[in-house]
């Protein structure tokens, strides 16, 4: 008797050992299957607190660790969203300034480091001083008159001006990344272009032009001759005077013809527009001259007009000596 008493003790010991091994070994399959993390909350006294938790929703997180959210309190992440990556929960009084830092706080877990270095490049200052076109402006007159054709005239060409100007330039990585005007010095003031509207002349040639019953390129020998010996010339009377290249006959002493010639005596004379630059015209007053009487039209004038021509000369002696005449010229156009 006291044998199955004994055996019946043994039994339940057994029994009562094998289910405590049971149960802990079931809480110890479920401590392994579910994950801890460590949690950082830092409350808004300034007091950070570390622990454990199975939970990832903020509210539960603090329920577990009979934290309290007062009214003028506030959570970062809300009470509502999951844990983030940096595991970190932070209490602070409601108010603006706390609320941005808290922010700042969380969204500085996700710059990258590169990002960070790279504000730290070195940033690289320089003065630099540049020479900048002033563009030359247009101005344009109208002094037309009548209701004629309107042609424009050039009266002053256009320059552009010059300026100095001083930058403070910044690089970064080789990169202009600011660019700051500092000073502007003008060095040349542009110079305005001048066009003025006028009513369009209608020149005629001289009235007295008529076509010549003889050719004398025919029997002359220059150069110029030969080069129109094929053409038949018109003749007219022209009232001829004479030029050389001082101030007081051209305004300017280079002697450069209106064709970009330089001036020749015996050679180059001056016509109104009428006649073509490279017009070949005969002379028979200077026949006896080094040219024979041959002579071009290179050059313009103010005051020469259709039925005038202007001789050049080398001297103005020479020229004031010539005076003036009206000559019987041929004229050989192109």
């Amino acid at each position: 008797m006291k044998n199955d008493e004994k055996a019946s003790i043994s039994l339940k010991r057994i029994i009562a050992i094998s289910l405590i091994f049971l149960f802990l070994t079931s809480i110890a399959v479920v401590a392994g299957n579910v994950k801890l993390n460590s949690v950082k909350i830092i409350l808004s006294s300034g007091y950070e607190m570390n622990v454990l938790s199975s939970k990832t929703k903020i509210s539960e997180i603090l329920d577990e660790n009979h934290i309290i959210i007062l009214e003028d309190e506030k959570v970062i992440p809300s009470l509502d969203e999951e844990l983030s990556s940096n595991n970190t929960i932070k209490i602070f009084k409601n108010t603006d300034e706390e609320v941005e830092i808290a922010t700042e706080i969380e969204c500085s877990e996700n710059i990258k480091t590169e990002d960070i270095l790279k504000n730290y490049e070195q940033i690289i200052e320089k003065i630099v001083t540049v020479e900048v076109k002033i563009p030359y402006e247009t101005i344009t007159k109208d002094v037309s008159t009548g209701s004629g054709t309107k042609q424009d005239r050039i009266i002053q060409n256009g320059v552009d001006g010059l300026k100095k100007v001083t930058y403070k330039i910044k690089y970064q990585n080789d990169v202009e990344i600011e660019k700051t005007e500092i000073s502007s010095e003008i060095i040349k003031e542009p110079i305005n272009k001048i066009v003025e509207v006028r009513t369009r002349q209608i020149t005629s040639r001289s009235s007295n032009l008529r076509t010549a019953s003889t050719n004398p390129a025919t029997t002359a020998s220059t150069t110029l001759a030969k080069k129109v010996e094929g053409i038949t010339p018109k003749v007219a009377t022209f009232n001829t005077s004479a030029y050389c290249p001082c101030m007081s006959c051209c305004g300017k002493t280079n002697g450069i013809t209106s064709s970009g010639a330089l001036a020749s005596q015996w050679y180059t004379l001056a016509a109104g527009s009428v006649y073509p630059i490279g017009t070949v015209i005969y002379i028979p007053y200077f026949k006896d001259k080094p040219n024979g009487g041959w002579f071009v039209v290179q050059d313009r004038g103010g005051a020469i007009s259709s039925d005038r021509l202007d001789i050049f000369y080398n001297s103005h002696s020479s020229a004031l000596q010539f005076g003036r005449r009206y000559l019987e010229c041929y004229v050989y156009e192109f």
